[in-house]
């Protein structure tokens, strides 16, 4: 066997993030995965199972911050089950969890600490303290249990609202850029923890947190720089975002979110692109162009929205929930083929003699 790889599945907050931070101080071969709670933990699961599969070495499976559900749990213990080269850790503190971790022993469950402390203890008691990671954790803590008299209180407020405005980079277009971002606005936010009113001081350098990382060489504006940051991810990714309207081309992008800025900034660098099209979590698309397609049309035609030649949107209700990209793209392509062909069905006029043209 070679070198242990773990494949840690948590939670898409503060305490989720903290526990990856935690365990990446611990393993070296390690992967992330980030899910919120419904039918994405089911996915995610597939997901790393399927990548286990195609693994000969020993594994760990580490979930930290979910509960899962009895289903769940069952299913995941029978398939490791099947395994001689799998093991399961569960770090969690949801009471829901009572019943699964009473089932299985590789199920831990504490509800009077923050599941980060939980993976901090555990693994530091294994492997070794490290008193960054511990205060980190304490303070982690003291907010996600919501201890409003603890010390690190306010403090845990800061970096709590610091990691749920960190939506710069989506995690199912970049999953691995997500968790590294996240990384390094935790990081630089315990450098503030043992000053004086440490947590006024990171509120009023998480503005400079943030452009640290999207900094390539020059300093701008933080939208800009993230702007930049993100059409140069995109524009590495373009041949499996790329989309097809009408013999156009196009990119076609998922939560990435400040169109206006990252859209039109990608078209400009991008010339052969003629469109842009990013779908949100809650099924509205944003389009933008460069004067060679009507993207104003093109939402009508799409979904019944409207705008501009050059900025549009729509709702498209009947858009099914997706946790991958590439089922995205397949239902946006597979409605602007459906444009293409009504539209150039509704084109052709019928002569008096039966014959019909294309006018």
């Amino acid at each position: 066997m070679q070198k242990l790889k773990v494949h840690h599945l948590s939670h898409i907050d503060l305490d989720g993030y903290g526990c990856q931070l935690v365990a990446k101080n611990y393993f070296e071969n390690i992967e992330f995965y980030n899910s919120n709670y419904g039918k994405e933990i089911e996915h995610r699961l597939k997901t790393l199972m399927a990548n286990i599969q195609k693994e000969n070495i020993e594994c760990m499976i580490l979930i930290t911050d979910l509960n899962l559900t009895r289903d769940q749990a069952k299913n995941l213990d029978e398939w490791v089950k099947t395994k001689d080269n799998v093991t399961i850790l569960l770090l969690d503190h949801h009471i829901t969890g009572k019943f699964c971790s009473q089932t299985y022993d590789w199920y831990f469950l504490d509800d009077k600490r923050c599941a980060t402390l939980i993976t901090y203890e555990y693994f530091s008691f294994k492997y070794g303290a490290n008193e960054e990671l511990e205060l980190f954790s304490k303070v982690v803590n003291a907010v996600d249990i919501w201890k409003d008299r603890d010390q690190y209180f306010e403090l845990g407020k800061v970096c709590m609202k610091l990691i749920s405005d960190a939506r710069e980079i989506n995690k199912n277009m970049f999953p691995r850029k997500n968790v590294e971002y996240r990384f390094s606005l935790m990081k630089g936010a315990m450098n503030y923890f043992t000053s004086a009113k440490a947590n006024i001081k990171l509120d009023d350098k998480i503005h400079q947190l943030k452009k640290n990382f999207f900094k390539i060489d020059k300093n701008d504006t933080l939208d800009n720089l993230v702007a930049n940051y993100m059409v140069k991810l995109l524009a590495e990714k373009q041949d499996d975002l790329t989309i097809y309207f009408n013999g156009q081309k196009g990119l076609l992008t998922w939560g990435v979110g400040s169109i206006s800025v990252i859209g039109n900034l990608f078209l400009v660098k991008n010339p052969e692109f003629a469109f842009f099209i990013d779908i949100s979590s809650k099924k509205a698309i944003s389009l933008r162009a460069n004067n060679r397609l009507d993207v104003a049309q093109l939402a009508k035609d799409l979904a019944g929205g409207g705008g501009h030649k050059n900025a549009s949107g729509a709702y498209i209700k009947n858009l099914k929930d997706s946790f991958e990209y590439k089922d995205l793209k397949k239902q946006i392509s597979g409605m602007l083929k459906e444009v293409e062909i009504r539209t150039k069905y509704e084109s052709i006029k019928p002569l008096s003699n039966g014959i019909n043209i294309n006018i």
